[in-house]
């Protein structure tokens, strides 16, 4: 199987990585080629190369470079490859902040790179999986009481209206027959080791790791800020689910929202300091981040729960999947 991975040197990315290589995606040793690109890979340069630098198996390809360019996608396409995980992105309050660069990576690089896997549908008759990293900033800022998979899409920034467009061209394309697409609407994966200010949520992941270090720490949204929390171990599981999910009967946006833990901000501190100890946090809620990040309300998809996508399981389980490295 010949799997393509974008934003493959990212945080979800090097996990999904590995997983691939250790584990394949319907079982172990079924991924005989892996394609990664993304900027750039441990800091090398953007030059191509093959089982070198941070992966020494033999069936790895990395390239760092723009995943949209078209000299970069000709040679990566000029054999079919059968599953495409498309993580790459600019966060959405980087996009927003730099709308063009915005617009360039998440649209436009979105477009070709899904134009281009689709002509192999068209010359070769091979049409891949497409699994595709949405985002549940396709609902926007308004948000009901609560949520489920009828709640509709209002994106209140560029980067989520990107991801609905991206959603909106494999559903379809994939009636289409030229790809095979699964959209998945993500949130803010924890816990990342360190954030960006492109990233809005990056309080969801300091948290985690001020209380693995026991340092003092001034949180942005109050301790009754409620958000949506998902480890990347479980992010993982549910991409991989993705890509091997057989399509019979599926409804025909081609879009899961996975199940999320709803939780407290006070309710993800009580259990660091269950697993690591007391430390020193205060708060100074931001209303632009408790806003957007800090009123999320309860969330299930009951046809992703049908199609056996997953949470966490308990605030305890995240904590512990959450804090896992890649080795």
């Amino acid at each position: 199987m010949r799997v393509l991975v974008t934003g493959a040197a990212g945080f979800v990315g090097t996990a999904l990585v590995e997983r691939l290589l250790h584990d394949g995606i319907a079982q172990a040793g079924d991924v005989s080629e892996l394609l990664l690109v993304d900027r750039q890979f441990a800091g090398r340069p953007a030059i191509g190369r093959r089982s070198e630098g941070s992966h020494r198996d033999v069936r790895v390809t990395e390239l760092a470079a723009d995943f949209s360019r078209p000299e970069i996608l000709e040679p990566l396409l000029s054999r079919p490859v059968d599953v495409v995980f498309h993580l790459a992105s600019m966060p959405g309050a980087q996009a927003q902040a730099q709308p063009t660069e915005g617009d360039r990576a998440n649209l436009w690089g979105m477009l070709a790179l899904f134009e281009r896997i689709a002509e192999q549908a068209t010359a070769r008759g091979h049409v891949a999986r497409v699994v595709y990293a949405s985002s549940v900033a396709v609902y926007g800022d308004a948000l009901p009481e609560t949520m489920d998979e009828h709640t509709a899409a209002c994106p209140a920034i560029s980067y989520g209206t990107h991801k609905l467009i991206g959603e909106l061209v494999l559903a379809d394309w994939t009636r289409r027959g030229k790809l095979d697409g699964v959209s998945l609407r993500l949130p803010g994966i924890v816990a990342r080791p360190e954030l960006s200010s492109g990233h809005g949520s990056a309080f969801m992941s300091q948290i985690f790791r001020v209380a693995q270090r026991g340092d003092a720490y001034t949180c942005p949204v109050s301790p009754a800020a409620t958000a949506w929390w998902m480890s990347r171990t479980c992010c993982v599981d549910n991409l991989l689910h993705a890509a091997r999910l057989r399509s019979d009967g599926w409804h025909a946006s081609r879009v899961w929202t996975p199940p999320v833990l709803h939780l407290s901000v006070g309710e993800i501190v009580d259990a660091l300091v269950r697993r690591f100890g007391a430390f020193e946090i205060a708060y100074a809620p931001v209303d632009r981040i408790e806003q957007r990040f800090g009123r999320q309300p309860p969330l299930i998809d009951h046809r992703a729960v049908a199609a056996g996508f997953r949470h966490d399981g308990t605030i305890d389980e995240l904590v512990r999947h959450a804090l896992l490295e890649v080795q």
